[in-house]
Parts: structure tokens; sequence; C-alpha cells
């Protein structure tokens, strides 16, 4: 059972709350390398990967979810202010995790042989970022790569967006692309570009891969995808770096895709080509 200290946190001024609202800005996280995970689904997930050392709830959320608080090593009790001053949120959902700011290393998860993973490359957004991780985790991705100078994914709008993936699959942070893409290839790993002003279209390599006509790009070996900045997309030497740069079809009238719906169309033309991969293709 969790151990549970009383009485009832009520003072939003207090030591404890103020260290742990210090934990929505990034100079805190990186000082004592732990982060917040807020509401239900964020919480839930990051008690059921063990990965939440501390959890604050109020009475009523208590009630609401008795299975993520039995879950919990160790709970406060909070008023609604109190929560209220530790959260990142406008409206608090009653529920905040103290959470280690863990990350992996490039070599470990290479040493996994993954077949799929999402590299973003200068992306500055943390929704964008978060939704990009979210929608690697529901294709089936091995790990998510952050290179240098993209956001922190432990900021809370990040943590928020990823709907508790950030807890299901391994992420790499602070690599330089080059030296990722570099990684990705020598492990055994196509590297594709997604831009669009890319020299290969995606339902072509679809269509190759389903056929088995395959000219060159072959979507059912193991891939990784590139995605740019949200502003700027990839540089030409990101590009270059490469294995082929790959266009996602605009077949409608619109101008183009935004980062995270790129790379949801990407993610998941890959895992379908996984999925339907012939035993003896290449791996």
């Amino acid at each position: 059972m969790p151990h549970t200290d009383v009485p009832v946190l009520s003072n939003p001024r207090a030591e404890r709350v103020r260290s742990v609202h210090a934990l929505t800005g990034r100079s805190a996280r990186q000082r004592h390398g732990r982060f917040l995970a807020e509401g239900p689904q964020a919480v839930r997930e990051a008690v059921a990967a063990g990965a939440a050392l501390e959890l604050y709830v109020t009475a009523d959320a208590a009630e609401r979810y008795p299975g993520i608080v039995a879950g919990a090593p160790r709970v406060w009790t909070v008023t609604d202010e109190v929560l209220a001053a530790m959260s990142d949120t406008v409206t608090p959902q009653g529920l905040v995790a103290v959470c280690p700011a863990t990350t992996t290393d490039l070599e470990d998860v290479l040493a996994a042989q993954p077949r799929l993973v999402a590299v973003l490359d200068r992306v500055r957004d943390p929704g964008n970022a978060g939704t990009v991780l979210r929608a690697a985790d529901a294709a089936g991705a091995d790990a998510v790569v952050l290179t240098a100078g993209s956001v922190d994914v432990f900021n809370p709008k990040c943590v928020r967006s990823t709907a508790g993936s950030l807890f299901h699959l391994p992420v790499v942070v602070g690599v330089p692309l080059a030296d990722a893409v570099t990684a990705l290839q020598r492990s055994g790993s196509t590297v594709l570009a997604a831009d669009g002003r890319g020299d290969r279209d995606l339902d072509d390599l679809a269509d190759e891969a389903a056929r088995g006509t395959v000219r060159d790009v072959d979507l059912r070996r193991r891939t990784a995808w590139v995605f740019g900045n949200e502003a700027a997309g990839l540089d030409d030497r990101g590009r270059s770096l490469a294995d082929a740069v790959v266009r996602v079809p605009l077949h409608g009238r619109a101008e183009s895709l935004n980062l995270a719906t790129a790379a949801v169309v990407c993610l998941y033309a890959s895992a379908r080509a996984h999925r339907g991969a012939h035993p003896a293709a290449p791996a």
C-alpha cells in the first residue's frame, strides 16, 4: 500500500509546494533530474511504469482514481489550492506526479535493433514534439530521438501532449542530427527524411512495398524517419544525410501538412509495411 503523509497539505506557499512547482521550469528539472506528470492519463501511465516517485492528489481525485493512488509508492493528499499552486495547467485535474527525468542512450536503442524510429530535428514546439511522440507510440515505433536544439521533452506541455506515451518507449535527447543518422545507418536502418520537396512519393513507396516491386527504398526494412523544424523543415544538410527524401502527397488543395500530421502519415506507412512484410523480406 502507498505511504500517505498526514495532515493534508493545505498551504500553497509551503516549501514542498514551491519545490514541486519549480519543476515546471527547465532549470529546476535539469538541476534535480525530475519532472511533473499532470492529469489522470499521464499519471496513470507513470504509475504503471513505476516512474511516479511522489503523487499529490486531491480528495475528490483520490475517490475517482483509487487504482492510480493504490499504485503510487508515496502519496500526499492536497487541497485544490495547493494542487493549483503546484501545477502548470490553468485547470488542474486533481493529480500531479513527480517523476525521474530518465532518457536512453542511442547506443542502447540501436543494440535492440529497432524496426521503426522517429527522429525530431530541432523541433521547438512542445505540443508538436509530444504529439509526434504519441503518434510514434501508437504506430509501434521502438524509440524517439530528439536532436540537439529540440524542445525539452519533459516540458509540461510536451508531457501532456504525449498522453502518457512518454512512459511507453525509449527517448533519446541531445544527439546531433549527423551523429544520429550515421549511427542509425550503421546499425542497418534506412533513414528517410520527410520533406514536402522530396523526390520520392510516400504513396509510391507504400504501393511498391505492398506489391513487392521495390526499386530502392523499401518500407518493409528497418526505418528511421527524420522530421524537421516546424517552420523551417529540414535544411539542405539534413536532407543530404538521409538515404532518401520522401514527400507526403497532397491530393487536395491544402498547401502543406503540419509536422505532427505528416509524422503520423509517415510512421503509419512504415508500420503497415512492416506488418505486411513477407518473411523473406530484408529486416
